[in-house]
This record gives structure tokens, C-alpha cells and sequence, in this order.
């Protein structure tokens, strides 16, 4: 595998900055983006990681000496040069307030935002723009539907159904709606592999369900749920669908009129978009029911000291100054990965997860946790004898980042008997060379413990 040891300084002035030489040209912000080049990687009709590894200036460092391997893809993902140059470009040419101003910047301003809109709604397949709905991610989203269908609709004695393989994200705020209307929250259960029994989940729905939430990908074991099956049988019920997509958006394709969910929402730092942009959708009937979330500006059409005309969605929930910036960089990476294929990366991801489960499955004293069905792009497992802290903390010292923790999931971790594992996640930048490594730095760790 080559060896990197770049400065970041030097990478950071030639990639931030590149696209800055055509400030002057004249060329309108949304047209130059389309024209900004990307790699041989993604124009290629061979998918190759190692072009798309130069796409990513991070990944060309050492830590502890040692070349950086990214395995904290699911926490989060690294941003390739097209994003980068995207945010810097919108910071140094077009930065402004949108939709409340009239000079030029806040027009440009208001374009891109606008454009990096429907550029979400193209990639998921919601059938409007204004079906589009930007928050900072995908527990802002949740949050949103919480406190505005769950608000208004939820009440006494209704159901709310989760799943066991659920984030945190997921669970709290349904919890916490459920203790103030005085619903009952129920989890679908998971069975030994960490799949859905959908059996469990037919039992659970009944006439008193009226919003089914959970996960389109676990973030702990992979598993991916058998989503449009799980929507039809709520529908049964008239139970609306809340799908949590922040682990699915990277890997697999969403189209979100054939799933026929009320709700999906994803944040943008999952698919290599900037921190604190993502986005909800929700179907356009259902929006213009719900009421507001926050108050403030955008979110209006008339105030007065006694009452308050509220806007029609998205605007009604997007109160204040918007991540326009962030919104750029999505509506970028958006693009990026389209340029790639969904399809080519699962393909990849699929091969490289499958490498890391056989070759850690043969190391003494590990053991994997879930092996489920169908799977994305994670591995998660504990080592006899070694903390799984000191575990992540010990591999950082080979230049390995990965997950050790609860990673937000402690019911499907406990599940399995556990409070916390060790959890390596894989992108499409990722090779099985550095898995290869993974396992040789594994080795050294348990030899350390004995």
C-alpha cells in the first residue's frame, strides 16, 4: 500500500483555494460549479478506490507516524476536493442572507441554496423541491417530526413503534413525546443474526399504531431493513413511516415515492457533505398539515403583535439563517456521488466488508457480533481481554481511527450481551490493503494483552 506523508498545510492551500483563480471570470456560481473538475475517478468507467483516494486530501497524512486509515465511516465521512472547493468558493464570492434581500450576492446566494435543494430531491426521488425540508441532520429531523406530527397527532394510549437496532437519535425523542401524551413506545425486537422479526413487528401493529420510526441501515451491525416491506405492513394501520436514512444514503440507492414513506430524513456529513447540513423529507400534503417548528424569520408571511401568518414548507421550518454554505457542499457531494454510481460503491463496499468479516473472523479471541442478512459496510466485535476503549485507543497508535464505544445503539448492543464493541466502517475510499493492516495491528493488540 503507498505510504503518505504530506503536509497539510501545503495540500490545504492548493485544494481550498484551487478554484480561485476564476473569481474574476464572470462565470455565475451554479455554472462554475457544474464546470469544476473532478478526478479521473469519477469520469472513469472502471471504478477504481485508489484515483478516488486523491480526491480526499485528509486521507494523506500519518498519525503516530503511521499512513491515516479512515475506518469511522459511519460516523462520519471525510470530504472530497470537490466539496471543499464548493464551501470555499461560496464563502469567498457569493456568501450572503437568502430570499430577504435584493442586491446581487443574496441573489447568488439564494440560487445555490435553492439549486442544492432540488439537487436533493433528484438524488432521493421526492416527487417536489418543496418536499425538501434542510436541517442541520438527521437528529435535528427526527426532532422536527417529533415536535410537529408527533405533537399534533399523537395522543393518549396511541402507539408509537421503534426498532431495537435503532440510534439514539431514533429513540429518545419518540420516548420522550411518548412520557408527555402518554403513548406507549414499542420496540420491534431483533433476533440472533440482528435482523428485524418481522413476525414481532406484525404483532405489534394494531389500530392504536400511529407512527412506525427506525432505522434504514443499523449503525452497529450493517443491517439493513427490509424497508419497503415494513412501510406496507404499516400501512395496514394507517401509520405514518418515519425512515431514518443517515446510515443508508451513502451506500444504497433511496427512492423515496417507490418506498412510499411519509418521512425520510439523512444528514450530509454521512455522504461526505459538510457537518450541520442534512435534510427531511416529507411528503407535500403532509408538510402543509403540520404546524411550526421554531418561529423566526423565513418562516413567516405576516406579523403582527397579535398574530403570526406562517409561510407554506419548506420555509415554514426553516426559521432564521440557513447553513447555506452546508447546503452547497451537499448539493456538491450529492453530485460527486452520482457522477461515481450508488450501484459501482455498493458493489465495492459489499467486497470489502465481506473481506473484513472473513479475515477477522479467523483471528483467536475475536468475536464478531450480528451477521445479518443483508448487510452495508460496517463490522463491529470484541476482543477477549482487551477493553474495547484501550482497544480503539491502541489501534489509533497504528494510524487505524475507528469506533470504540456504544456508538449510539446501546439496545441493539445489549441485545447481544454487550455495552460496547469495536466497530470498523468502510467507504468506497477505503481498500482491502488497509483491512489488511486492520488485522495485523489487531494481532499486535492481542499478543500485547497476553
Amino acid at each position: 500500500m503507498e505510504s503518505f506523508n504530506i503536509d497539510l498545510d501545503d495540500i490545504n492551500l492548493d485544494v481550498v483555494y484551487k478554484s480561485f483563480s476564476s473569481l474574476q471570470s464572470g462565470i455565475p456560481y451554479s455554472e462554475e460549479l457544474q464546470r469544476m473538475s473532478f478526478d479521473d475517478a469519477v469520469t472513469s468507467d472502471v471504478f477504481s478506490p485508489e484515483q478516488i483516494r486523491r480526491d480526499f486530501p485528509i486521507l494523506h497524512q500519518r498519525i503516530n507516524g503511521k499512513p491515516l486509515i479512515w475506518f469511522d465511516n459511519a460516523a462520519t465521512t471525510q470530504k472530497p476536493k470537490v466539496v471543499i472547493d464548493a464551501v470555499a468558493r461560496f464563502y469567498a464570492t457569493d456568501n450572503s442572507n437568502i430570499h430577504r434581500a435584493a442586491h446581487t450576492l443574496a441573489g447568488r446566494a439564494t440560487d445555490a441554496y435553492e439549486k442544492a435543494r432540488d439537487t436533493v430531491r433528484n438524488f432521493i426521488h421526492a416527487a417536489a423541491p418543496e418536499e425538501i425540508v434542510f436541517v442541520r441532520g438527521t437528529t435535528e429531523g427526527i426532532n422536527l417530526i417529533v415536535q410537529t406530527y408527533g405533537r399534533k397527532y399523537i395522543g393518549e394510549g396511541d402507539e408509537i413503534i421503534i426498532s431495537t437496532l435503532d440510534h439514539h437519535a431514533n429513540i429518545v425523542p419518540w420516548q420522550q413525546l411518548a412520557k408527555e401524551k402518554k403513548a406507549r413506545l414499542l420496540a420491534i425486537p431483533i433476533d440472533d443474526n440482528g435482523d428485524i422479526i418481522l413476525e414481532a413487528y406484525e404483532r405489534l401493529l394494531g389500530p392504536k399504531t400511529k407512527v412506525v420510526s427506525f432505522g434504514h441501515v443499523n449503525n452497529t451491525f450493517g443491517t439493513v431493513a427490509p424497508v419497503r416491506t415494513m412501510i406496507e405492513m404499516a400501512r395496514r394501520y394507517n401509520a405514518r413511516t418515519v425512515i431514518d436514512g443517515a446510515q443508508s444514503i451513502a451506500h444504497t440507492p433511496v427512492d423515496v415515492q417507490k418506498l412510499d414513506c411519509d418521512f425520510f430524513v439523512f444528514s450530509g456529513h454521512k455522504i461526505y457533505a459538510p457537518n450541520g447540513i442534512g435534510a427531511v423529507y416529507g411528503k407535500r400534503e403532509l408538510l402543509e398539515l403540520l404546524p411550526p417548528w421554531q418561529g423566526g424569520g423565513n418562516m413567516i408571511k405576516d406579523v403582527t403583535i397579535e398574530e403570526t401568518q406562517f409561510n407554506v414548507p419548506p420555509a415554514r421550518f426553516e426559521a432564521g439563517t440557513p447553513n447555506v454554505a452546508g447546503a452547497v457542499g451537499l448539493g456538491a457531494a450529492l453530485d460527486y456521488v452520482k457522477r461515481i454510481g450508488l450501484g459501482a460503491i455498493g458493489t465495492y463496499e459489499h467486497e470489502l466488508t465481506e473481506y473484513a468479516r472473513t479475515r477477522l473472523s479467523a483471528i483467536k479471541g475475536l468475536h464478531l457480533l450480528g451477521n445479518p442478512r443483508e448487510r452495508v459496510s460496517v463490522v463491529s466485535f470484541i476482543l477477549d481481554g482487551v477493553p474495547t476503549i484501550e482497544a480503539g485507543q491502541l489501534l489509533d497508535k497504528e494510524g487505524i481511527a475507528l469506533r470504540a464505544g456504544h456508538h449510539c445503539a446501546q439496545p441493539a448492543l445489549r441485545r447481544f450481551g454487550v455495552e460496547a464493541s469495536i466497530r470498523p466502517s468502510f467507504s468506497f475510499y477505503n481498500t482491502k490493503e488497509e483491512i489488511d493492516r486492520l488485522i495485523e495491528a489487531i494481532l499486535k493488540v492481542t499478543r500485547q494483552a497476553l
